[in-house]
């Protein structure tokens, strides 16, 4: 497929997204349509619109092309998928009752009264730093893709290329928000699944094989290996670390982030969110063993036509999130290539756009204050601006990216990020566990940024501290237990508050 016919059917397909924007948006931008879709969301739209949320570009790439790692990782990412249904379950269960006894629309201000204000200040900044650089990041790394398969073609720079993707994520959301979000978002889902789906289909043809011939040739290669339960001192695979950090990292990074709640929150009420999620968690769990089955399948046609996985430009190392664009634009026809095409595009942006929305929800109601329900010119506009100024964030923050061009130094500093949500779910247990206790509210901002970097050198040092325990995604519960405990050295009961 030529870089012509690819950027045509990108322009085609944001025309589309615009579109349907500019008509929702006609019959209602208010800020109330933009913060929660008037809470007039039907479920079943949520629940299928947060496939493409919850699923990045780097997931549609990067899940696919780890299954021929050369460290063996074969299909061990989804004994963390089962993890994250049972993470999605329990904030079915226990935080969306909450959201809603409080009639929540940024989920943070549960922990202002809770907790109190620098709590409630702090847990916001949270989301504001962690969802600002891994959407950055995750955007960066699709973005990579594109420029190589397409915008070199045309000589067009990467920080070009970057502010065309983010402008035009801006015109399709700016105005109609989170009820223009919902229904594009459920089309770019379509995209995403009839993309995995449709993969499988081309590449089985390609390779002579039918449904079940299929199954059995995954079945029976080196790639579908599922659990590990060797050596759980040492092994970041081991099943009990990916299970467990796979269930406390979807509680932190779903259930107490702005972004995926704040769909869950447009629905009429608790009743309809809670299908929302139960569907969800099994249309969840159900695409990316699709996914997983993606990955072996390629690695096999890869074996059969004699494909070697692409090499980093930067680094001569080789890059297996690679291998799935290499095969689909330069291996397969135009129609693969093209579904593909679209697949990449729908998983990129429906994370991007509904980030760009919530940092801006959170923003302005966690700091602007700013009312739903009043829809002056000032606060339109203000909304607005606080939306631009994201989108331009996000665009320096790639650039900085880009910039450092070293895949390791970036790939820590996203994995700081992500240590950030530890504190979040330590803020948010503590409230619900320990209401007989007042925490010193001021020194909660100290706590939080002190937690993580307890983490980190936990986790650099746990070989020599632990008996060669090697920390892998449970790390992110460790950094939870941190902040509880530092909340509950610095806090006292309310019973001996009163008397003091």
């Amino acid at each position: 497929m030529t870089p012509i016919t690819i950027i045509t059917i990108i322009i085609i397909y944001f025309g589309i997204l615009i579109g349907i924007s500019h008509y929702i948006s006609k019959k209602d931008s208010s800020n109330d349509a933009f913060f929660s879709a008037n809470k007039n969301a039907k479920w079943y739209l949520v629940a299928f619109g947060m496939i493409g949320t919850a699923l990045s570009g780097v997931t549609f790439i990067s899940v696919p092309g780890e299954v021929g790692s050369p460290n063996g990782e074969q299909f061990k990412y989804f004994q963390f998928v089962l993890g994250n249904a049972v993470g999605f379950l329990l904030t079915a269960s226990v935080l969306l009752p909450l959201y809603y006894k409080y009639n929540l629309v940024s989920i943070y201000t549960y922990i202002e009264k809770k907790l109190g204000h620098y709590s409630y200040k702090s847990a916001a900044s949270i989301f504001l730093l962690s969802r600002t650089i891994g959407s950055a990041f995750r955007l960066y790394l699709v973005v990579i893709v594109l420029q190589r398969y397409v915008f070199d073609y045309f000589g067009i720079p990467f920080f070009a290329t970057v502010l065309i993707a983010l402008l035009l994520i801006y015109a399709y959301t700016y105005k109609g928000g989170l009820k223009t979000i919902i229904v594009t978002d459920t089309l770019q889902t379509f995209f995403l699944v009839a993309s995995v789906i449709f993969t499988i289909i081309f590449i089985c043809h390609s390779l002579d094989l039918s449904a079940v011939e299929a199954f059995e040739t995954i079945k029976n290669s080196n790639y579908s290996k599922i659990f590990f339960f060797e050596d759980f001192i040492s092994s970041r695979y081991h099943f009990l670390k990916q299970f467990i950090g796979g269930i406390f990292v979807t509680l932190a990074m779903v259930g107490l982030d702005q972004d995926l709640m704040q769909k869950n929150l447009s629905c009429k009420n608790i009743k309809e969110a809670q299908k929302n999620m139960y569907s969800f968690t099994a249309i969840f769990v159900v695409i990316n063993l699709f996914f997983l089955g993606v990955g072996a399948l390629l690695y096999i046609y890869a074996e059969k036509n004699g494909i070697q996985v692409p090499l980093d430009l930067a680094t001569g190392k080789p890059r297996t999130d690679l291998l799935f664009p290499e095969i689909a634009f330069n291996y397969l026809n135009i129609v693969p290539a093209i579904i593909f095409l679209l697949g990449l595009t729908a998983a990129t942006f429906a994370t991007t756009d509904s980030a760009l929305t919530a940092l801006t929800t959170s923003f302005c109601i966690d700091f602007l204050h700013m009312d739903k329900k009043k829809d002056d010119a000032s606060n339109v506009w203000k909304r607005k601006v606080v939306h631009l100024v994201f989108s331009l964030l996000m665009f320096l923050v790639i650039i900085l990216f880009n910039a450092i061009n070293d895949a390791s130094v970036v790939s820590m500093i996203f994995k700081i990020a992500s240590y950030t949500y530890g504190p979040l779910l330590g803020l948010f247990a503590f409230a619900i566990l320990f209401n007989n206790r007042t925490v010193k509210d001021k020194l909660v901002p100290i706590i939080c940024i002190l937690a993580p970097f307890l983490t980190l050198w936990l986790s650099n040092n746990s070989a020599t501290l632990l008996g060669g325990y090697v920390f892998d995604n449970e790390l992110i519960l460790v950094n939870g237990l941190i902040t509880v405990l530092l909340l509950l050295c610095t806090s006292q009961s309310k019973a001996l508050n009163k008397i003091n």
